[in-house]
């Protein structure tokens, strides 16, 4: 290979990138690389352009060790499908037992290096570093994302070849390694969807008894098939964190047909999949449901898919359209509400029209909209036809009807903390009906829950949870809870888990919330949430140190690729729908503002408390 000098040392190029371009794909070396002096992180390639592909270049004849460890974690982040020039760098038993698909780590800056003791007279033939970093990330072998902190450590060994005289490494970590900018480029989260194990006929609220459909976000390769990637990961099952609480209507088994390698939608985005034969028997029904979880996961990918047509060897299965699969199953961010509702000066539940400009609110119909009682927050149903309001000094709970001349009633749940701060919380409706919310009382701190919003409440189970539940929102979806939880030092973190119902019709529930996970590592203090989307929150808090933000994160934990809200001072409560079309809605030291898309945070009214249904 032919090679330049710059400053005395010899450089190669160890990138190609392949733009695009009127639909032609034009090929040019990139990166360049010294194989001589010391070690150094290997970072970022800067973002590029989703019209742009990035290839790694083979080990250059004669490489020295440094020049092929380089070359190596370069070629990780390179859109090759199947990483064969990664191959490359290794020996041949290195090839063969190495295994990126099993993870990729995440690490702040790049992974870095520490050489190790060069080969002396008696092994001339061996060559050792280490490779270091610190973790951020780490996305398994389901392609499931999981923030992670610590150190990185790992051991890479190189051996000349006896033959040809080349280096090559043939110990190296399994899975892949890489920077976050890196990761960032490369990779792309996928909400896959899979139904609601625990439901029953008519669990959804306002769903017309449709099954409910859940998100499960995975992280797939941007510009490696990212449609063919999605589809595999929904026939493999559902990830580890959310899989007791779905179910799927693939038959156990179910894959592509054997020799499909890639699928593309038509001219008139029809996508058809050859399944094998463990779907051949599927019913019409459970078929649809199938194609709806298809449609439900590819609707946001490039190329859009419209039409969904399975099929198993020479059978047809079934056909679906976007416009019928909303028939079939239900979607949280499917869903749009009739108003957004706040608390006026007056102390009583008004609303405002989803989505519109209005700005003079009109209150509720009912004992909660006349100032029967005098509020400080407000939850409303998801089908929108009852309300649960919190009395002023935050010690009683009402629920009443949103219909004319509804009557309040007496209160479904009272506090006895000590101060406004420690009695309840703001409540939340789940997708079933039930009324969930936390009594913050130090003597006796709970997380209850009501069924169908009224009767003895049932206090919800939070095994292995450290520090007590500040606030609640549950999903849409009716499976995954958010709380904010403050722990001994004070400091307020958002956690996100599933809910675990047991108990037979017509008794006591039993409920759980199992798998609790953080989904804001990065921030030291949570004082405000809502849900987002089907699997993405709006968070105010601040970093350690740092001012108030408002930002979206995963429940996964990662950062999803919209841009953070335009910056908002004093916020002190933020309402968000899962339906994204719909504006940020927050209570500040303005007041009521909202955030329409693309344009800053525009006031309202006066008011506090804003929600959407939920």
């Amino acid at each position: 290979m032919a090679a330049d000098r710059e400053g005395g040392r010899r450089r190669m190029p160890v990138r190609a990138v392949a733009y695009a371009v009127g639909g032609a794909v034009l090929l040019a070396g990139c990166a360049s690389m010294p194989d001589s002096g010391d070690l150094r992180g290997v970072e970022s390639t800067p973002r590029q352009d989703t019209q742009v592909r990035v290839f790694a270049m083979p080990p250059a004849e004669n490489a020295p060790p440094s020049e092929i460890v380089q070359g190596f974690l370069e070629a990780l982040t390179s859109d090759d499908p199947h990483f064969e020039t990664a191959r490359e760098y290794l020996t041949d038993k290195a090839r063969r037992t190495w295994r990126p698909e099993l993870s990729t780590t995440v690490l702040a800056d790049g992974p870095g290096t520490e050489p190790g003791r060069v080969g002396d007279r008696e092994d001339a033939d061996a060559y050792s570093l280490t490779l270091t970093g610190t973790k951020v990330a780490t996305v398994d072998a389901q392609q499931s994302y999981a923030p992670a902190d610590g150190e990185y450590r790992a051991p890479v060994h190189l051996t000349r070849d006896a033959k040809t005289g080349q280096w090559r490494i043939d110990t190296v970590p399994q899975g892949v390694v890489m920077g976050k900018s890196d990761f960032q480029r490369n990779y792309t989260s996928v909400n896959k969807y899979y139904f609601a194990a625990n439901e029953t006929p008519d669990a959804a609220d306002g769903a017309g008894g449709q099954p409910m459909a859940v998100a499960d976000p995975v992280y797939v390769r941007k510009r490696v098939d990212p449609l063919t990637q999605a589809v595999r990961s929904l026939l493999s099952g559902p990830t580890r964190p959310l899989g007791p609480a779905v179910r799927t209507s693939f038959p156990a088994g179910t894959a592509l047909a054997e020799g499909v390698s890639s699928l593309t939608p038509d001219d008139r985005n029809r996508l058809t999949v050859e399944l094998n034969g463990r779907a051949a028997r599927t019913g019409p029904d459970t078929c649809d449901e199938m194609a709806a979880q298809l449609l439900f996961t590819l609707r946001n990918l490039t190329p859009a898919v419209d039409e969904v047509d399975l099929r198993s060897g020479d059978t047809r299965l079934c056909s679906l359209t976007e416009d019928r699969a909303a028939a079939v199953a239900a979607r949280g961010s499917a869903q749009h509400p009739d108003y957004l509702y706040f608390v006026d000066g007056e102390e009583r539940v008004v609303r405002l029209p989803a989505g519109s400009s209005a700005t003079r609110a009109e209150p509720v119909p009912g004992a909660l909209g006349s100032g029967a009682a005098k509020l400080r927050s407000v939850a409303v149903s998801r089908d929108e036809h009852r309300a649960a309001g919190v009395g002023l000094d935050g010690g009683s709970l009402y629920v009443a009807s949103l219909v004319s001349g509804a009557s309040l009633g007496e209160r479904v749940l009272t506090s006895e903390g000590p101060t406004e701060g420690e009695r309840l919380s703001t409540p939340s409706w789940d997708a079933q009906g039930d009324l969930w919310v936390v009594d913050r009382d130090p003597a006796s701190p709970r997380l209850l829950m009501l069924e169908d919003g009224a009767g003895r409440p049932v206090t919800v189970r939070t095994p292995g949870l450290e520090g007590r539940v500040q606030d609640v929102r549950v999903a849409a979806d009716g499976v995954r809870i958010a709380l904010v939880v403050r722990d001994e030092d004070g400091q307020r973190s958002l956690l996100i888990g599933r809910i675990a119902r047991d108990g037979k019709a017509g008794g006591e529930q039993a409920v759980t919330v199992r798998g609790l996970r953080s989904a804001t590592p990065g921030l030291e203090e949570v004082t405000a949430m809502s849900w987002a989307g089907d699997s993405r929150l709006v968070v105010v808090g601040r970093e350690h140190g740092g001012v108030q933000q408002i930002g979206y994160v995963q429940v996964d934990g990662s950062t999803p690729e919209p841009q953070a809200p335009a910056a908002l001072t004093g916020v002190q409560e933020i309402a968000a729908s899962e339906d994204e079309r719909l504006p940020l809605v927050a209570y500040s030291e303005d007041g009521i503002v909202r955030l329409p898309s693309g344009t800053q945070w525009q006031k309202v009214t006066d008011g506090t408390a804003p929600v959407y249904p939920g």
